[in-house]
């Protein structure tokens, strides 16, 4: 049987409404190579999109329209697109791999249905792996695997297979085998099907010949398929009956039960292929149509009415009901402005229509609508639920902002990100260009919520802090081309934090006379540290009215905003809780402005009774190296405070997990490549703050004094 691939997309489709069940909205995300955004050009040039494949390493590729993108070979933004299988709308988001641009897959899965998480065969999960593995699962989003690079050299399914099991704590289902490996993979064998499937690579893998199964692997593929059985018979009492009466299942009932298990998110199916051959991708979407969900499969989603502070859900398949969508990315283009990028949950949303932010409590009239394609751009006059599209014309929503009706007010889950792990001081160099730098640096801010801007009080100076040198470089980029900014940078510096290691009480009164009115806070609170990565708590144990609950609020904001400038030397103060134990008001002087300096003050006079400590940002570290190299890298590592988590020989390679602290990491590339020769592959990322060793905290003192 043999039949063509491609799929033309129809116009008409994609301008028509789609109903809900024929809609998908999914990701693709991965570890830094692992082939994301080539998997994603394949997906465009059988779709239809493209009529020519782009490649990463030709700087050709679709998705990575950034000239920082192309250049360097990796993706720095999500960008979207729109594309139609089978008559069927995918959304389609292709994320970075990289960690210092966690961000972008954070904000992505937080308004996506599916995705695809794609392993490279050889290195399997990596650390960023496991980081958008946990970032899938916080929104639950249900996942399929694309095991991909079946065609390198030291490429091995069954051990992807069994690390996505161990290390990613997850029931694989492997619903594809390879046939054959590195140079000798030639297809695919579909385990449901029963049939192995060729890709005919002269003509780019748009032709593909189902045939039998070749004998050699006839028994793998018949044990492989009885596990699956047995694994769906596990869950789903249909398939038990049948399989239980040594029937077979049929393949309708197979993939009606797997798709089941997967919206549930208990197990993950499993493929295979080579992209960049051009192997496994039309597969790869037919599963996406057949087991990920569609935005009618999210019958409802929890917000809360601000107004009252009380859960509210909502239904998100009518859209005849009032509008409700998440804003989740902004950008700034040089064409059209301001981009405000939302995922409509309920409802629909016309050009020009007049929409609610309940965070500002104003009301917005946005222009234009356009569905986005990388950096092109096809206009709508409306968008339904299930929808992903852009705004024209929105002036104060921000990521994580709820749009809304002013008469049925929402506000959904916001968008949660990592705080900044490194800090660097920029200038321009000359003062004509300051004005340019400062709406550069609020642009970008404005895009990416962890990047942040702060200026230094005692040296005046801008202080730019996000997750990782490789973050702040792109910036730089940015600022010098976009916005045509000479700048001078100083060299990266570790954004530390201050914490408590005993507990503490005091008291503040902030009173203050000026002849009229006068001012009156009292606030008794005590302080507790807490574990690594707590944060910050503030609970009220004020009885009988001694601190009226209008001014509790103001008191907890005035803590809050303490501890961000920190008490020791100048870092934020994080991991305690506070109790507001007492207090006194005065029924005339007393104000919110009076208690929030209160809460202030006695945080900042709590701290110094306390003993407090500085702590420092921990990466992860993943070296993967030939086994020569081995005792280089650690003795390395050893020398610059590290910790090695674990050594695991396999394929002739070494990978060296540790954990090293981030300010013995500045310039690690480079020093690597001198040690290996070139030869060695390293991937960081956030780990933890732990306490800074005595001697390096008196340093820091010293210098800062």
């Amino acid at each position: 049987m043999a039949k063509s691939a491609g799929n033309k997309i129809d116009d008409r489709i994609l301008k028509d409404k789609f109903s809900l069940k024929n809609v998908r909205n999914m990701g693709i995300i991965a570890h830094i190579d692992a082939g994301k955004t080539t998997t994603t050009e394949r997906i465009l040039y059988y779709t239809g999109v493209n009529y020519k494949i782009g490649e990463v390493h030709e700087g050709t590729a679709t998705m990575d329209w950034m000239v920082q993108e192309q250049e360097r070979g990796i993706t720095i933004t999500s960008a979207t697109t729109t594309c139609v299988w089978n008559n069927y709308k995918v959304n389609l988001i292709d994320t970075p791999g990289h960690v210092d641009f966690t961000a972008e897959v954070e904000r992505s899965l937080r308004v996506l249905d599916g995705t695809v998480a794609v392993f490279c065969s050889v290195g399997g999960v990596q650390s960023q792996t496991e980081t958008v593995w946990k970032q899938a699962k916080k929104y639950k989003v249900p996942i399929i695997a694309f095991v991909n690079k079946m065609d390198r050299i030291g490429a091995n399914f069954e051990k992807v297979v069994l690390e996505i099991n161990k290390k990613l704590n997850s029931i694989t289902l492997p619903i594809q085998i390879p046939i054959g490996a590195e140079s000798d993979f030639v297809g695919i064998i579909d385990v449901i099907k029963m049939k192995a499937i060729y890709f005919d690579e002269k003509r780019h893998g748009t032709f593909i010949e189902e045939k039998e199964i070749p004998s050699n692997l006839e028994k793998v593929t018949t044990e492989s398929r009885n596990r699956m059985l047995e694994c769906l018979a596990d869950f789903d009492e249909e398939i038990a009956d049948i399989y239980l009466q040594d029937k077979i299942p049929d393949i309708k009932s197979i993939k009606k039960s797997l798709r089941k298990l997967v919206l549930q998110s208990k197990v993950i199916p499993i493929m295979c292929g080579a992209a960049f051959k051009n192997k496994g991708i039309q597969p790869l979407l037919d599963a996406v149509i057949d087991y990920l969900p569609s935005p009618e499969d999210v019958n409802e989603i929890v917000g809360m009415d601000p107004r009252s502070e009380k859960e509210k859900i909502i239904s998100v398949n009518d859209d005849n009901q009032s509008t409700v969508a998440l804003i989740f990315k902004i950008v700034n283009d040089p064409f059209v402005g301001k981009l405000t990028f939302f995922r409509v949950y309920r409802g629909s949303i016309k050009s020009g229509a007049v929409v609610y932010n309940p965070r500002t409590r104003k009301n917005e009239r946005l222009g234009r609508i356009l569905q986005i394609h990388a950096n092109i751009r096809e206009e709508k006059e409306i968008v339904f639920g299930g929808d992903i599209a852009a705004a024209v014309g929105l002036r104060d929503f921000s990521t994580g902002d709820t749009m809304c009706a002013i008469n049925d007010q929402i506000v959904l889950e916001s968008i949660h990100f990592p705080e900044p792990v490194i800090s660097v001081a920029v200038e321009p160099k000359t003062s004509i260009e300051r004005d340019k730098l400062s709406k550069a640096l609020i642009a970008i801010s404005v895009e990416d919520p962890t990047f942040i801007v702060n200026s230094n009080q005692d040296t005046g100076q801008t202080i730019i802090s996000g997750m990782g040198e490789l973050h702040l470089e792109i910036i730089l980029d940015r600022i010098a081309r976009e916005f045509k900014v000479d700048i001078n940078s100083g060299k990266p510096k570790v954004s530390y934090k201050e914490t408590i290691l005993n507990s503490a009480s005091s008291e503040a009164k902030f009173i203050k006379q000026t002849g009229g009115r006068g001012q009156y806070g009292h606030v008794i609170i005590d302080i507790t540290p807490k574990d690594r990565g707590y944060g910050i708590t503030v609970e009220s144990k004020v009885r009988g009215g001694n601190i009226p609950k209008e001014y509790l609020k103001p008191i907890e904001n005035g803590i809050r905003e303490s501890a961000q400038t920190g008490v020791l030397i100048g870092y934020p103060l994080t991991d305690f809780h506070i109790n507001i134990l007492d207090g006194s008001y005065h029924p005339v002087d007393s104000s919110e402005l009076a208690f929030k300096i209160a809460g202030s003050m006695a945080l900042r006079q709590v701290a110094k009774e306390a003993i407090i400590k500085l702590l420092e940002p921990v990466m992860k570290l993943e070296v993967s190296v030939p086994e020569e190299y081995m005792g280089d890298i650690i003795g390395d590592i050893s020398s610059r405070r590290g910790s090695i988590i674990s050594v695991d020989t396999s394929n002739n390679d070494v990978m060296i997990i540790a954990n090293v602290p981030l300010s013995e990491m500045f310039g690690y590339s480079t020093i690597i490549r001198s040690i290996t020769k070139g030869r060695a592959l390293h991937s960081m990322e956030p780990s933890h703050y732990s306490i800074l060793p005595e001697h390096l905290q008196k340093s820091i003192m010293e210098n800062k004094s």
